[in-house]
């Protein structure tokens, strides 16, 4: 054991074994223990304290089920599906619903989508619990930036969930259109869909049963009253005068404003941000549009023929990318300069991990601030991830958030103390003495190196190999909290300059690491512009205004793709 670090990280136990002789447990004196503890209220870390022994238990058997199943090809299922649930899915495709005569059925899909987004976010931060730990648990998957966020409760889970509850209450309800084979046959597809998206989170190693349980339950009651009860709040706010909906309004900012601070650089909070601005923008737009002389349009794909309706979408989405791109670097530029005369005048609310304007001058135009809807600059990358979707599937092994590596920590305390607590009972050790704490150490060290050479293998080549060797719950359970090789995926546009690129890999000695240690492997998030709030909710705001109201008034404008002459006097 490196010499510095046994120094650094026992001296505050020496110091307590010698003030208090009948202490019978060293303190480690790790920072990291009392993270949370410090970053949280109280109240708030007493309610995360109980859950978190949940996430702990149910770990060696989400391991064991992962290995029992782990195959090649359900590998790059689960990782590709996977995107069938995550926002940027649903915001590319929610839009064309409006544009093709679907406004009603896409309107309730972006309530659910939004609420269930912003409020599983709002659950994530305010308990602020780890992910299952890794390892035993190989993580699988194709988005870099989901296994930054908390993981409880699944997001995933909420979206595919309310989904295919919501589309299944319309499957039968009196107005469906469809023929019952058609009826079936959709409703199975539903069912297969939620399955797969939640069973698929369990699989890849990203949450465990409690996180997709509670996620589930969350997505189908917010289905449930929105089927039951959205209607009638669209007609109330229809009929009514604009007040009602700037009350609307100012009850969905007041819900950004009240989201719990995270305890670690959590990007939920942007997630609820977006799509709460794309309900912002869907209300005012619906409001506004049903209320014009475009509202008894009709949509007949029939009369308009597929070459009108597909000009019809790629105009649509070319004018939200253009709006996107205008105005995210024309707010990132001028909000900074109203953000610092407010912050001089004492009304800045400012939220943990954001830097205030008055700290900074600039912001990078094309800075990302926000995984829900992909930049233009993105869009060969993802052509190129639809045509080859190996390249962007990882199987990561280890630590690969703040939240993560604080757990990996906590465990590795925890089963130190309980260790040490053991062999003081059996009297291997005598009050206080150092050199007993070193032998004590040394034979720590020992069995955690037989221990070390059963999971060295834990790279994405080879982790059906170290998964096999385990049999039983009980033997991933004393993987928990064990070293760190974390795998990222090669980008794609550097695979295309080299075809050669090897992924990064970041490795951690596979023992008793110090805090320091544990952390020099992980990617420091980046900067947060105290404007990217209210830059992200107007962006996302004008989107959903486009899609519902601006884009349908176009069409009627531009030759060729009104569909007024179908109007029926």
């Amino acid at each position: 054991m490196n010499t510095s670090h046994s120094h650094a990280n026992g001296g505050v136990g020496i110091t307590k074994a010698k003030a208090e002789e009948q202490e019978p447990v060293i303190d480690a004196g790790l920072r990291s223990l009392d993270h949370y503890k410090r970053a949280l209220p109280k109240w708030r870390y007493d309610l995360r304290q109980r859950a978190l022994p949940l996430v702990r238990w149910e770990t060696p058997y989400l391991a064991w089920l992962q290995a029992t199943l782990r195959s090649p090809a359900l590998d790059s299922y689960f990782a590709i599906t996977a995107n069938l649930g995550t926002h940027t899915f649903f915001m590319i495709g929610l839009p064309i619903m409006f544009w093709c005569g679907n406004g009603s059925f896409g309107k309730g899909i972006v309530h659910i989508l939004a609420t269930g987004v912003f409020f599983t976010g709002f659950v994530k931060d305010f308990f602020s619990l780890p992910r299952p730990l890794s390892p035993p648990l190989h993580r699988i998957t194709m988005s870099g930036s989901a296994a930054l966020e908390y993981g409880f409760p699944s997001t995933h889970s909420a979206n595919a969930v309310s989904v295919a509850v919501y589309a299944i209450l319309c499957l039968h309800s009196p107005d469906n259109p469809f023929q019952p084979g058609t009826q079936r046959t959709l409703e199975a597809l539903a069912y297969f869909y939620a399955i797969s998206i939640v069973f698929g989170r369990l699989y890849c190693g990203m949450h465990g049963f409690v996180d997709v349980i509670v996620g589930s339950v969350m997505g189908a009651v917010i289905s449930l009253v929105e089927f039951h009860y959205g209607p009638a709040l669209n007609a109330y706010l229809l009929a009514n005068s604009w007040t009602s909906l700037c009350a609307l309004l100012l009850l969905i900012i007041i819900l950004i404003r009240v989201h719990p601070e995270p305890a670690d650089d959590c990007p939920c909070f942007d997630d609820s941000v977006a799509f709460a601005g794309v309900m912002m923008g869907l209300e005012i737009g619906t409001w506004r549009f049903g209320r014009s002389s475009f509202a008894d349009i009709p949509f007949d794909l029939d009369a308009l023929g597929w070459l009108v309706v597909i000009s019809r979408i790629l105009f649509g989405v070319l004018v939200i990318f253009a709006w996107r791109e205008v105005a995210k670097p024309s707010l990132l530029r001028g909000l900074p300069h109203l953000f610092r005369l407010i912050e001089r005048s004492g009304l800045s609310l400012p939220r943990r991990f954001f830097m205030p304007a008055s700290e900074y001058k600039n912001i990078p135009l094309r800075l990302r601030v926000d995984n829900v809807m992909p930049n233009v600059s993105d869009l060969p990358n993802l052509i190129t991830a639809v045509r080859h979707p190996g390249r962007g599937r990882s199987v990561s092994v280890g630590p690969q958030s703040a939240a993560d590596a604080y757990e990996t920590l906590a465990y590795r305390e925890r089963r130190r103390r309980e260790s040490v607590s053991v062999e003081a009972s059996n009297g291997l050790r005598n009050k206080g003495s150092f050199q007993d704490i070193r032998e004590q150490k040394e034979q720590q060290e020992e069995q955690h190196q037989e221990r070390k050479e059963e999971s060295t293998a834990v790279s994405s080549s080879s982790s059906r190999g170290a998964h096999a060797q385990h049999n039983r719950p009980s033997d991933f359970e004393k993987l928990m909290g064990e070293g760190t090789v974390v795998v990222s995926p090669v980008e794609t546009n550097q695979t295309e300059v080299d075809g050669n690129a090897e992924p990064d890999v970041y490795i951690g000695q596979q023992d008793e690491l110090g805090e320091h240690e544990v952390f020099s492997k992980l990617i420091k998030p980046r900067v947060r512009y105290d404007v990217e709030v209210v830059t992200k909710l107007v962006v996302y705001a004008g989107i959903g205004w486009l899609a519902v109201e601006i884009i349908p008034v176009l069409y009627e404008v531009i030759p060729g793709l009104g569909a007024g002459h179908l109007r029926v006097a």
